[in-house]
């Protein structure tokens, strides 16, 4: 029987992901351990239900303004070492070294 304890996640905040699925690229700034959405999104968007109870990733999506939910199990890592382009990503963080983003620290 599985354990029903959340997996370590497998990426981290400033890490640049590839959605193999989509094909898109994108920058990790959030990590939720297991789903955290409502049954009602996962049931109209999450239509080849990836499991709840895995790792969840909130990503600035390259190239365009908007941000995704994103099941583990859907992303790789991106190693391109090529910084994004979202209008978030200096709000958010701070330079890019090595592929990845410098998170900047949080007041709160």
């Amino acid at each position: 029987m599985e354990d029903s304890v959340s997996s370590k996640p497998e990426f981290y905040i400033g890490q640049i992901v590839y959605h193999e699925k989509f094909g898109y690229r994108g920058v990790v700034f959030d990590v939720d351990g297991t789903y955290q959405g409502s049954e009602m999104w996962y049931d109209q968007v999450a239509l080849s239900r990836p499991p709840k109870d895995k790792p969840w990733y909130h990503v600035l999506v390259d190239q365009a303004a908007h941000t995704t939910y994103v099941a583990e199990r859907h992303l790789r890592v991106d190693k391109a070492d090529v910084p994004i382009s979202h209008p978030q990503v200096k709000q958010l963080f701070g330079e890019f070294c090595d592929g990845a983003y410098q998170p900047r620290s949080r007041l709160n």
